[in-house]
C-alpha cells in the first residue's frame, strides 16, 4: 500500500514539474536568436577607477551584454570593432589591454556569430559618470528648499504630459568673475524613442538641448547629421534659441530605423562654447505592415505512398515590420485543402517555418494527382483578433513512383528479315504499364538475354506507344545463320518500388527468320586511310582500293568500280583493279577538306541477278606544307593623333590557312619603302601571335585614314611573307582613348586643315575670277574709248591717241618696212647734227621702250612730252611723211590738258617739200598739203 502511495506521489510531482516547465515556455514564448537590444549604454562610476587605468583582462563593468542563439551559445564567437574593449562569451565587457581609458565614451560595433554562419549586430557605448555628491551643509538649506519648490512647481504644472527631457552639454567654459571652472566629464545620453507614424500634431518636440552657460552668455543651438542638414532634410529641428529639438513629420521605420545626430552650441559670434553631443533617435515600430507572401502561388510535389511526417514544401512570408517584436513575428495556418481525399487533412503546416508535411498515409497518383491548400500568414505571433493577415496558395503535386511493373501482352514474337539490311524493324513487341505515362516509372527497357550473341539485333523503345521495336544493328549473312531464336525481358527506366515485384509477363521469346539475297562486293577494309602530302600534281597513283564478293556458296562474279562522291573532283578509279590516281592537285586548304582529311566515296557492283552494289569510302589524310602566306587582321582600325597612356596602339594578328608549324609564331615588320612608314609608325611584339602597331613617340598626324603596309612572315620552313595594308583611321581622342565625334568627321573624310586649305583656294580662285572680269571690263572699256582718230567735226574729244604703225603697202617694194618703225626715244632725232638725214633708215642705236606712265599723269608731264614732240618736228628738216613723233598716250576722260590742235608750228623758216611727190601716189595728199600744190 505504501509502495502504492510512494509511486502516486513521484508521478504527481513529475507531472506538476512537467506543467510549470510548460508554462515557463508557454510565458517566454519562442525563442528568437539574437542580441537582447540594439544599443547598450554601460555607465562606469568615476570613483571606482579612482584616476589609474584599466588592468589587461579586467572586466569595466557588472552590466553584461545579453545574447542567445536558442542552441546554446556553445560555438557563438564575440568580434568587436574597437581595438581596446571586447566581449568574452558570457556577456562581460573587457578590456584587451592594459593602461586602457575612458576619458571619452567609447562606442564600438559588437557581432555575434555562430556554427549557422548567421551574423548578428549591437552598438556598445562605455563612458565615465560622476556619483551625486553628498548631502549639502545645513548652510545651503535654503538653495535647497528653493530647489525643492521648483521641482514641486513643475510636477505640478501638468501630470497628464512629461516634460521632455533635457541634455546638459558637458561644458568646457570659462566664468569671468571666478576665472576657470572645473571642466565636467562627459554623460552618455540615452537613445530618443520616437514612434512611427504619428500623427502629431507637427513639430513635434523631443528633447531640450541646453549648455549651463547660458546663463552666462547667448548661445545659438544648432544639430547636424542625417535628417538635419544631409538629406533627408529637415526631419528634426532645433530652436536656436532655447535648444528645443523636434521632429517635423512622421517617421517611417521602414525606410529608416535610427538617426544619428550632432548637437552644437556656439556664441553670437559662432565660437564654440561646448564640445558637440551624439544624440540617437531610434524609430520605434508599429504594426503597419501585412506579411507578404514572394509568390501568390507556391508548387510543391511529394511521392505517392509517402509516410506521414514527409516534409513537402516550404511557404515564407516577409513582413517589414521590426522582427524582434510581435510586430514582425509571423504565424502560418492552412485555411483549406481541396480534394479532401482520402481525409480533409492530409497536409498540415509548422506555424514558425511555413514548412508543409504529411500528416497521413494514404496518397495515391491514381486516385488524387494533386492538392491545392490555402495557406495564411499573420503577424503579431499569430493573433487574429489584432494581427494582419495574408494568404497564398500552395499547390501540391503527387508524383508517381513505379509501383506497377510493365508486361508484354503475348509470350512469343516473330518476324524477318533479309541478310545484309540493317536499320530494319523485324518484329514489334507491345507492353502495358499502369505508371504515369511517358515518365521514368512508364517507359519501356527492353533487353536480349539470349539468342544473339553476335549482336545483330537490338529493341528500341517507341517514344510514343513504348512499344519495343526490333531492329537489324548488325547485318546477318544467310549463308551464316538462317534463324535466331531471341529471349526478351522488358523493364522500367526507373527501379520498382521497395516492396514491388516483377511479372512473369515481362518475359517473351522472339523468332527471327533470315531470307537469302544477292550480297553485294564490300570492301575489307571501310575506310580506308591513307596519307599524302598536300599538292601532289595530277596522274600520282595513290592506292588500289579493292572489294570482294560474299557469295561463296554462287559462281564467281565480275567486280566493276565507280567512282560515287569525289567532292573536289580530285580522284578517278580504274573500273577494273580499283586502283585511284588524282586528276588534280591536293589542296589541304580546300573547303572539302574536313580536320585535314578528303573523304571519297566508290562503288563496286558485281554482275549478278539482281546486280548488287558496295560501296567503300577512302580517307586521304593530307600533310600540310607552307604553301599560303599569312594575312594581316584586322584590316581596318583606328588611333588616336597623340599617344596616349590609355591606348597604346592597334592589335593586329594574323591569320594563316596552313596548320603548326607552317602557321604562327608570326614576324611583324614595317617595310622600309617608303620611308614615312617607319618614320611614323612602329611595332611592338606582344606575343607569338600578336603584336602592337602605334604611332612613334612626339609624332602627331593630322585626322585621316592612313594605309599602313606591314610585312607578316609566318614559321614555315622556308617562311612565307605576305604585304598586307591596314587602314588606320587617325582621329582626335579624349582621356579615356576613344574617338570625339569631331575627331571621327574628320577621320572619316578630310582633316580641318584640309578643309580650311581647300576653302581658302576656292576663296583665291573666285578672287582671281573676279579680277579677271573686272579686267576683261576695263579693257573692253579701254577699247571702246581708244579708237581711231576721225575727222574732227565727227569727233571733238581733246584726247591724244597713241597710233600703230604701218609700214608701206604692198606697191612699196622698193622700201624696207623695217625702216618705218616709230622709234621710242626722241634724243637721237634732237641730238642729231644739222644737216638733211632720213629718218627712214634704220636706226643705229637701239630702240627702247617709253617708260610706263601712271594712269592719270600729272598735267606737267604731258605738257613737257607735247612740247619736245613739236619742238622735235621742228627742228628737223627731213621729217617723214608721216608724224612718227606725235605719238601720245591716252589720258583718260576729262583731262585737264588742253586742246592740241590749234598747236602750230613755231618755225617761220620755208621747207622744200617737193620730194613728197617722188614717193608715189600714197604721199600725194602730204605733198598737196606741205608742197603747197593745187587741191584736187
Amino acid at each position: 500500500m505504501r509502495a502504492d502511495f510512494a509511486l502516486v506521489l513521484t508521478a504527481a510531482l513529475l507531472l506538476d514539474t512537467f506543467w510549470r516547465n510548460n508554462a515557463e515556455r508557454a510565458l517566454k514564448g519562442p525563442c528568437r536568436p539574437g542580441f537582447s537590444q540594439s544599443f547598450y549604454s554601460v555607465l562606469i562610476s568615476r570613483d571606482v577607477l579612482q584616476g589609474q587605468g584599466i588592468l589587461k583582462d579586467a572586466a569595466v563593468s557588472s552590466q553584461k551584454v545579453k545574447f542567445d542563439d536558442c542552441v546554446g551559445n556553445e560555438a557563438v564567437v564575440f568580434r568587436s570593432s574597437d581595438p581596446v574593449f571586447s566581449v568574452r562569451t558570457d556577456g562581460s565587457i573587457y578590456a584587451r589591454g592594459a593602461g586602457a581609458s575612458l576619458d571619452e565614451p567609447v562606442q564600438f560595433k559588437l557581432t555575434a556569430s555562430g556554427p549557422q554562419a548567421h551574423v548578428w549586430e549591437t552598438v556598445v557605448q562605455l563612458a565615465l559618470f560622476d556619483p551625486p555628491p553628498p548631502s549639502p551643509p545645513q548652510n545651503e538649506n535654503e538653495v535647497t528648499k528653493q530647489d525643492g519648490e521648483v521641482a514641486e512647481r513643475k510636477e505640478k504644472t501638468d501630470a497628464s504630459q512629461a516634460p521632455p527631457p533635457v541634455v546638459m552639454f558637458s561644458g568646457s567654459g570659462r566664468n569671468g568673475s571666478k576665472g576657470l571652472r572645473r571642466q565636467k566629464r562627459d554623460w552618455v545620453i540615452p537613445p530618443i524613442n520616437v514612434a512611427e507614424n504619428s500623427r502629431g500634431p507637427f513639430p513635434q518636440m523631443l528633447v531640450s538641448i541646453r549648455s549651463d552657460q547660458d546663463q552666462d552668455i547667448s548661445i545659438r543651438y544648432s544639430i547636424t547629421g542625417v535628417g538635419a542638414d544631409q538629406p533627408p532634410n529637415e526631419v528634426f529641428s532645433i530652436d536656436p534659441v532655447v535648444g528645443k529639438m523636434f521632429v517635423t513629420k512622421p517617421l517611417d521605420r521602414e525606410h529608416r530605423s535610427s538617426y544619428h545626430l550632432r548637437a552644437h552650441a556656439v556664441d553670437m559670434n559662432g565660437n564654440q562654447v561646448e564640445n558637440p553631443i551624439d544624440l540617437y533617435i531610434f524609430v520605434i515600430d508599429m504594426n503597419d505592415n501585412r506579411p507578404e507572401f514572394k509568390n501568390q502561388v507556391y508548387n510543391g510535389s511529394v511521392d505517392e505512398g509517402s509516410k506521414p511526417g514527409t516534409y513537402v514544401m516550404h511557404l515564407a512570408a516577409f513582413d517589414a515590420d521590426d522582427n524582434t517584436t510581435a510586430n514582425g513575428m509571423v504565424r502560418y495556418r492552412i485555411l483549406s485543402q481541396t480534394p479532401h481525399s482520402p481525409i480533409p487533412n492530409m497536409f498540415t503546416i509548422n506555424s514558425e517555418t511555413g514548412d508543409i508535411v504529411t500528416v497521413a498515409p494514404g496518397l495515391d497518383r491514381e486516385k488524387v494527382s494533386q492538392y491545392t491548400i490555402i495557406v495564411q500568414a499573420t503577424d503579431m505571433e499569430g493573433n487574429l483578433n489584432f494581427g494582419l493577415s495574408n494568404t497564398a496558395t500552395a499547390i501540391i503535386t503527387v508524383t508517381d513512383i513505379n509501383d506497377n511493373p510493365p508486361m508484354l501482352t503475348s509470350r512469343t514474337f516473330s518476324g524477318e528479315v533479309p541478310e545484309n539490311r540493317v536499320d530494319v524493324v523485324v518484329a514489334n513487341l507491345t507492353v502495358i504499364d499502369a505508371d504515369q505515362p511517358h515518365s521514368p516509372n512508364w517507359n519501356a527497357i527492353y533487353r536480349i538475354i539470349s539468342g544473339d550473341p553476335s549482336g545483330h539485333f537490338t529493341i528500341r523503345t517507341d517514344p510514343v506507344t513504348n512499344d519495343g521495336m526490333v531492329t537489324v544493328v548488325k547485318p546477318v549473312d544467310f549463308e551464316m545463320n538462317r534463324a535466331f531464336m531471341l529471349t526478351v525481358v522488358v523493364s522500367n527506366q526507373a527501379h520498382l518500388a521497395n516492396g514491388i515485384q516483377s511479372s512473369l509477363q515481362s518475359t517473351a521469346g522472339v523468332t527471327i527468320s533470315v531470307q537469302d539475297v544477292n550480297e553485294p562486293p564490300y570492301f575489307p577494309t571501310n575506310p580506308k586511310p591513307i596519307r599524302f602530302e598536300e599538292g601532289v600534281p595530277a596522274g600520282t597513283s595513290l592506292t588500289t582500293f579493292s572489294a570482294s564478293d560474299p557469295d561463296r556458296l554462287q559462281m564467281q562474279q565480275i567486280i566493276r568500280y565507280s567512282k560515287l562522291n569525289d567532292p573536289a573532283d580530285w580522284l578517278s578509279i580504274n573500273r577494273t583493279n580499283g586502283q585511284i590516281v588524282t586528276t588534280a592537285m591536293l589542296d589541304r586548304e580546300s573547303i572539302y577538306v574536313k580536320n585535314n582529311v578528303y573523304e571519297a566515296t566508290f562503288l563496286a557492283t558485281d554482275n549478278g541477278l539482281p546486280a548488287a552494289s558496295g560501296t567503300g569510302t577512302l580517307q586521304i589524310y593530307l600533310i600540310d606544307i607552307n604553301d599560303n602566306p599569312p594575312a594581316l587582321i584586322p584590316r581596318e582600325s583606328q588611333i588616336c593623333e597623340r599617344v596616349n597612356r590609355n591606348v597604346k596602339g592597334v592589335n593586329i594578328t594574323a591569320a594563316d590557312a596552313d596548320t603548326d608549324p607552317n602557321a604562327g609564331p608570326f614576324v611583324f615588320e614595317l617595310p622600309n619603302f617608303p620611308i614615312s612608314i617607319r618614320r611614323n609608325w612602329t611595332i611592338s611584339r606582344i606575343s607569338g601571335n600578336y603584336a602592337r602597331l602605334g604611332l612613334r613617340y612626339q609624332i602627331y598626324l593630322e585626322p585621316g585614314v592612313y594605309e599602313v603596309p606591314v610585312i607578316v612572315s609566318d614559321s614555315g620552313n622556308p617562311p612565307l611573307s605576305n604585304r598586307s595594308v591596314i587602314k588606320v583611321k587617325v582621329c582626335p581622342c579624349d582621356e579615356n582613348g576613344d574617338c570625339t565625334t569631331l575627331g571621327a568627321v574628320a577621320a572619316a573624310g578630310l582633316g580641318t586643315g584640309a578643309i580650311i586649305s581647300i576653302l581658302m583656294c576656292i576663296i583665291i580662285l573666285l578672287s582671281m575670277v573676279l579680277l579677271f572680269v573686272v579686267w576683261i571690263k576695263r579693257r573692253e572699256k579701254e577699247r571702246q574709248t581708244k579708237q581711231l582718230l576721225i575727222d574732227p567735226e565727227d569727233d571733238v574729244r581733246d584726247n591724244i591717241l597713241k597710233y600703230d604703225e604701218e609700214g608701206g603697202g604692198e606697191e612699196d617694194q622698193d622700201y624696207d618696212l623695217s625702216q618705218l618703225q616709230q622709234p621710242d626715244s626722241l634724243e637721237h632725232i634732237i641730238s642729231k647734227p644739222p644737216g638733211v638725214r632720213r629718218v627712214d633708215e634704220r636706226p643705229i642705236i637701239p630702240e627702247s621702250q617709253y617708260p610706263i606712265r601712271p594712269v592719270v599723269p600729272h598735267p606737267g608731264d604731258i605738257g613737257d612730252f607735247i612740247h619736245e614732240g613739236l619742238r622735235a618736228a621742228d627742228n628737223d628738216p627731213t621729217a617723214p611723211p608721216y608724224d612718227s613723233l606725235l605719238v601720245f598716250d591716252y589720258e583718260g576722260s576729262g583731262s585737264t590738258a588742253g586742246s592740241v590742235s590749234s598747236l602750230n608750228s613755231s618755225s617761220t623758216g620755208d621747207q622744200d617739200y617737193d620730194y613728197l611727190n617722188d614717193w608715189g601716189p600714197r604721199f600725194k595728199k602730204l605733198a598737196d598739203m606741205y608742197g603747197g600744190g593745187d587741191e584736187d
